[in-house]
């Protein structure tokens, strides 16, 4: 069995990320996968970029400024929420890809920013060949953003979008909406979400009424993401070894839906001595003035070196507003480090409260701050990490994630043969 699985990125992004422990997980389990992107980090053979050339680069740069472009113009010409939303109006008909052509299954990830349009991904779907689509957001089931929030709109008809500075009764999120309906009524696309959370709003959208929509994990290395001794982590990243460390990390911490700032009034509230925090990311902004030491280090694409850092701390805090089912909580768990997140998203499904971790109130500083006081002088910290290594072997390993999705795509071959 052959399967391509469709990303905008690589390895840039949680869904990209994701998306390639997938191929990978597939193919040590003896299937061959292979990876069809627009931006490659690597030089992995398996994965194929559309940019083979310097006019294919530009081009492909084109489609992702003109989609930016006809959103900055519907948006009033404000940057706010520019990538809040996506309205696939322009990318790359693969169709006729070799790839493609060999593939048994077609699996989208991630294919927003220019890769592929909604007409592309009607092209694939004429070729009789199943797709699956896994949601790493809301996108799918929506008719533009990623992450809807409060809003319920989706569940009849997208309008008045919130994101846009000037909602209307039809508005761009509407024309996208419809045009997401009428691809969806004529392909028989199998949907999968990350989360049993992301799972419940799917299936209250409009738009996969009647779709079959499954929950499968993401998948980790268990072997790489493994503890470390942690005395021995902190001596090579030259962090101390007398103190309680925390970590927080984001691609950008000045992203407010990250939610750096809770973790800001949080270590006000702390009243324990000798905690320190590892920002792990890249800072654009002046960071408030702490109570605590901040070390700085940068992100690596080497997991082996990120399961040692996740090794070298006591906590990972996640406190994101919108999040779906984030790579860093599991990869945390597997080096038994122990998490504290907000109630949000898929969060709650991954941090079992007071048993690998601590669920905090949504957006309560005070509670936050709670749970790191919990997590670092009050539980038994063997016991949880202990527990956290051990869920994140249960639920996440990439053996049991290629599994599941082989019996998926088992079933969609067999119902199609029918």
């Amino acid at each position: 069995m052959k399967i391509l699985i469709l990303n905008t990125s690589e390895r840039i992004g949680g869904a990209a990320v994701a998306a390639n422990r997938l191929m990978h997980a597939l193919n040590k389990t003896g299937y061959e996968a292979r990876m069809l992107v627009r931006d490659k980090q690597t030089d992995d053979e398996r994965i194929v970029s559309l940019n083979t050339t310097w006019w294919h680069c530009k081009i492909n740069r084109f489609r992702f400024i003109w989609e930016r472009l006809v959103i900055f113009f519907h948006n009033c010409f404000t940057k706010k929420n520019l990538f809040a939303v996506s309205i696939a109006n322009i990318g790359t008909n693969i169709s006729k890809h070799p790839l493609v052509k060999e593939a048994d299954i077609i699996h989208l990830h991630w294919i927003n920013q220019g890769f592929l349009s909604l007409k592309n991904i009607r092209q694939l779907t004429k070729l009789n060949k199943p797709i699956v689509w896994t949601m790493h957001d809301m996108w799918s089931c929506t008719g533009i953003c990623h992450h809807a929030r409060a809003c319920e709109r989706y569940s009849q008809q997208c309008e008045k979008c919130f994101f846009l500075h000037h909602p209307a009764k039809k508005d761009i999120s509407t024309t996208v909406f419809r045009k997401k309906q009428q691809l969806y009524q004529q392909a028989d696309i199998s949907f999968v979400t990350c989360s049993d959370w992301l799972n419940k709003r799917a299936k209250k959208s409009a738009l996969l009424l009647k779709k079959q929509i499954s929950t499968i994990n993401n998948p980790i290395d268990t072997k790489v993401f493994a503890p470390f001794d942690k005395i021995a982590s902190r001596k090579k990243l030259g962090l101390a070894t007398d103190k309680k460390l925390i970590l927080f990390s984001a691609v950008n911490l000045s992203d407010s839906r990250k939610g750096f700032s809770y973790l800001a009034e949080a270590a006000q509230l702390l009243d324990i001595n000798n905690v320190e925090l590892l920002l792990l990311g890249n800072v654009k902004t002046v960071l408030p003035e702490l109570p605590l030491k901040i070390n700085y280090i940068a992100f690596t694409p080497n997991e082996a070196d990120m399961a040692m850092v996740y090794s070298a701390v006591d906590c990972y805090v996640t406190p994101s507003l919108e999040e779906n089912l984030p790579n860093t909580i599991m990869e945390a768990m597997a080096c038994g480090t122990p998490c504290v997140g907000f109630d949000t998203g898929g969060i709650p499904e991954m941090i079992d409260h007071k048993i690998t971790g601590y669920v905090a109130n949504y957006q309560s500083a005070d509670d936050l701050a709670a749970g790191i006081r919990w997590v670092l002088s009050e539980a038994d910290y063997a016991a949880l990490s202990a527990k956290a290594g051990e869920k994140a072997r249960s639920y996440y390993s990439e053996w049991i994630i290629a599994g599941e999705y082989m019996e998926l795509y088992k079933k969609i071959l067999y119902k199609n043969h029918l």
